[in-house]
């Protein structure tokens, strides 16, 4: 192959994929065009939803804040107390701060206090009622329209101080009903009656108590109550309510709560906020208070062993008269008195160390090492005591023992002093730094985004529905489809006439004015039938008849609107034209000539009428008709006489051409009978009206009838449809037969 060849192919794979991506896109185009009030009502529809979302919706409202976490230990400790932060507690992790945030400890206090867990409203008309109240404004009540008084519509107020239920009906919705003059009744969940009370009085009945400070309504207006559980209404706040730390281990907490209520948002979370910092100041008072409590369980036990050294150390030296200690024995006794004294520091660590670790805790074996190297060292100055005399030995540990109970008892006081002024100043290791802000509009999308979305949503909606309906509709919009799929070919692609639809509407003039072919000559569809009367001339060439059915599968396909302008336009060339109204049960080309039914087919084959008494003229020139006559019982049946056939012979005798009007083959086989008397069978097809299998059974009951069909005409095509299907070639079928043949 040479390479001028591959580059041909190459350039018609080109152009055929270029084709074929051209069609889809057109196809696109064209579906969209044909449903377009479909997808305008669709998204009509949607955006109208939206626009009604934005009305019964309830706006968000945000309430935000800060809090500082500072990682540091000791609650606020000074550093002249920083010996004690080992005691008072550990550092602060911002992690940990965050879960007692969301803790039922924090969450829950504040519901207790701004009694969270009660909830009431008004019983609203449903879907807009609520969205009506929330926009009444004014002081008073709104009025109820159409009687409607036990639904709120606006400026109901009521306030429930207290509310106490039987455990079985916490998170059950109660019925309030207000029945005037400060009375109200109340209704479990199943309706029955509970109680009667008054406003500002406290009523209790069958384990159920409950005071309304305020109640404003209109008599017979209902509320719903709901006495929450702790933990209904721990998760419900929780699911509103956000903490998350603003910027990795910065310290900073930033905390929001979501509502529908403007007023009420900022109280509640500047009650967390103040619940949490009052917890946390709590928790660090407490560990001080704690170990405060074990020092002063241990100063009376260290006084008394400081007392008893004393006495002891007095006594013995009355005893054996005034005794000094030589400068070599003070060294000594001073490096004992050291050194037990940090034993008994590191003793006293150790047991407050094991009331929050266990023995294994490296702390503790921190301690422990610690305490064996002092004794070690304290054997060193024990095998030097041993040196000494009996006498300086004994005055010795007496002085060491009361120095030692002494240095630990001091030790102790100041320490139990410290925890004091330590927890008297004790702050917390949180702060507030922004308080509760309400923003001054709801969050969320704006109206502007809704309908923005609600008319995309629509789009899709409708370009869905379109794609279905496409896809189940498997009618024929394509004359090449019949001539692929049928093997017929087609004569003439009649585009869609917007005249011949306001003439059919009753909006056009009677008698040859109602024929489109006279009134408007120019018409795309009537220069498409002046292309056909070539093909039907050379068509009745072979025939041995002038004569040509026209007939359809199926009612409403046209073929009455075919027969008619067809007759004109071949008068018009000055030939002699008849069309006979062979469908003897809905035929109706009379009305169109303003011409009467009687004196028919009917009367010429069953009165044995005359050719001139049932040919009738027409104010088109060179063109008649034969009407129906009346409506015959048994319309097959006639027209099988043999005096219909003597009739068609007639007429071809006279005339240039005869069209022959038959109903449907596939609802009635008259046209069966007619075909096998006519010259030719034309048979007409309607854009978008049938599917491929019922123009295949049209034609295969024309053929079992001994009938052979020419072709077909393929009626009302949307010729701005295929444009934007086939793009250019869309104009095939208007200006293909363009030139006008007289």
């Amino acid at each position: 192959m040479s390479i001028a060849s591959l580059q041909a192919n190459q350039i018609r794979s080109s152009s055929s994929d270029g084709e074929d991506e051209q069609f889809v896109i057109g196809e696109s185009f064209a579906a969209l065009l044909e449903y377009r009030w479909l997808v305008a009502a669709i998204t009509a529809v949607c955006i109208s939803i939206g626009a009604g979302y934005l009305f019964v919706a309830k706006p968000i409202y945000k309430a935000d804040g800060l809090l500082q976490v500072e990682e540091r230990g000791g609650g606020g400790i000074s550093s002249a107390l920083k010996d004690l932060e080992p005691i008072v507690g550990d550092s602060t992790t911002v992690a940990a701060e965050l879960e007692i945030l969301n803790s039922r400890l924090v969450l829950g206090r504040a519901i207790e206090r701004l009694s969270l867990n009660i909830h009431i409203e008004p019983k609203y008309f449903p879907l807009f009622g609520s969205a009506v109240a929330r926009r009444h404004r004014g002081d008073g009540l709104n009025s109820a329209p159409l009687g409607l008084d036990k639904y709120a519509w606006g400026g109901e107020r009521v306030q429930v101080d207290s509310l106490d239920v039987p455990r079985r009906v916490e998170d059950k919705a109660l019925v309030l009903e207000f029945v005037g003059d400060g009375a109200y009744k109340l209704f479990d969940s199943e309706g029955e009656f509970v109680l009667r009370g008054n406003v500002g009085q406290r009523s209790s009945a069958s384990g159920y108590s409950i005071y309304i400070s305020k109640l404003i309504a209109r008599p017979g207006t209902e509320f719903k109550v709901v006495r929450r559980s702790t933990e209904t209404a721990v998760d419900l706040l929780r699911r509103e309510f956000i903490a998350k730390e603003r910027g990795k281990k910065s310290g900073i907490i930033e905390v929001a709560l979501n509502g529908p209520e403007k007023e009420k948002i900022g109280l509640i979370l500047d009650e967390i906020l103040k619940t949490y910092v009052r917890q946390n100041v709590d928790k660090r008072s407490a560990e001080a208070e704690k170990t405060l409590k074990f020092l002063e369980n241990q100063l009376p036990n260290l006084k008394k062993e400081m007392e008893t050294a004393e006495a002891t150390y007095n006594s013995y030296r009355q005893s054996r008269g005034s005794l000094d200690l030589n400068i070599e024995t003070q060294g000594v006794l001073q490096s004992l008195v050291e050194v037990d004294n940090q034993i008994v520091a590191l003793k006293q660590e150790r047991d407050e160390l094991r009331q929050s670790f266990t023995d294994a805790h490296p702390r503790i074996q921190s301690v422990d090492q610690r305490i064996e190297r002092l004794r070690e060292r304290r054997k060193m100055f024990d095998s030097e005591v041993g040196k000494l005399p009996d006498t300086q030995q004994k005055i010795l540990r007496l002085a060491r023992d009361v120095e030692v109970a002494t240095t630990l008892y001091t030790n102790l006081v100041n320490t139990a002093q410290q925890l004091k002024v330590s927890k008297a100043g004790t702050v917390g290791d949180v702060r507030v730094i922004d308080f509760a802000a309400v923003s001054a509009r709801p969050v969320g999308m704006d109206s502007y985004a809704v309908i923005f979305i609600s008319a995309v949503l629509g789009g899709i909606i409708s370009l869905g529905a379109v794609w279905v309906l496409r896809s189940l509709r498997v009618v024929i919009e394509d004359p090449e489809t019949i001539e692929s799929q049928v093997g017929l070919p087609v004569y003439a692609t009649i585009p869609h006439s917007s005249e011949e639809l306001s003439i059919a509407r009753g909006r056009g003039s009677k008698g040859a004015q109602s024929i489109l072919a006279i009134r408007s000559p120019g018409d795309d569809a009537i220069e498409s039938l002046r292309a056909l009367r070539t093909t039907i001339h050379f068509a009745l060439m072979d025939a041995t008849n002038n004569s040509l059915l026209i007939t359809g599968s199926s009612p409403g396909l046209g073929k009455s609107f075919v027969s008619k302008n067809l007759g004109a336009v071949l008068a018009s060339l000055g030939q002699r034209i008849v069309i006979v109204d062979a469908d003897l049960r809905k035929g109706h080309i009379n009305k169109e000539f303003e011409l009467s039914r009687e004196g028919g087919v009917s009367e010429f084959i069953v009165a044995h009428r005359t050719l001139e008494d049932v040919l009738k003229p027409t104010s088109v020139q060179n063109l008649w008709v034969v009407t129906t006559g009346q409506i015959p019982p048994n319309p097959s049946e006639l027209l099988m006489h043999d005096r219909f056939k003597a009739m068609l012979r007639e007429l071809e005798e006279k005339f240039d051409t005869v069209i022959v009007d038959a109903p449907p083959i596939l609802a009635v086989s008259d046209a069966a009978i007619i075909g096998r008397l006519t010259g030719a069978t034309l048979m007409v097809a309607r854009s978008g009206k049938h599917p491929v299998a019922e123009l295949k059974q049209a034609v295969k009951r024309m053929n079992q009838a001994g009938v052979t069909v020419k072709g077909f005409v393929f009626n009302d095509l949307d010729t701005q449809r295929q444009k934007y299907k086939y793009g250019y070639k869309g104009y095939v079928y208007r200006y293909s037969y363009g030139s006008k043949v007289e």
